[in-house]
């Protein structure tokens, strides 16, 4: 059997794409590696992508410089979870408080990992984990 070696690409789905970008550039200091009207793609990690789509935006196929990409689209509402090293737990708690950013809700997992779960302004759920979620991570 073939292995797949991890998720290249997230998508989360927006009706304000501009102002998903402006939360998500001034909460995690990413800048955008590629976007336009309809996109914005940020390095997470090594190997790792978050998307942006605005909703509509890629419901036709698209084309590029290097072929057409297939339509697909989404709902404001999704979720992401992304990896954070522990030690930094406290330092996440504070740049949300920092920021205004209300916590709905903290996890203490039974193997010793911890999450931080908030919305995005369009609601999409976005948790922050430390090892020990899931017996891979």
């Amino acid at each position: 059997m073939p292995k797949v070696s991890g998720v290249l690409e997230t998508a989360l789905y927006f009706e304000d794409l501009e102002g998903a970008a402006r939360f998500y550039e001034e909460l995690f200091g990413w800048q955008p590696m590629f976007g336009d009207a309809r996109i914005r793609a940020y390095g997470v990690s090594r190997g790792s992508v978050l998307l942006l789509f605005k909703k509509g935006g890629s419901s036709q196929p698209v084309a590029t410089a290097d072929g057409v990409v297939s339509s697909h689209d989404g709902v404001p509402g999704g979720h992401v979870a992304l990896a954070i090293a522990a030690q930094d737990w406290e330092l996440w708690l504070r740049r949300l408080e920092e920021r205004g950013i209300a916590v709905e809700r903290i996890l203490h997992w039974a193997r010793g990992g911890q999450s931080v779960y908030f919305r995005d302004p369009e609601g999409n759920l976005i948790e922050l984990a430390t090892p020990g979620v899931w017996e891979m991570y």
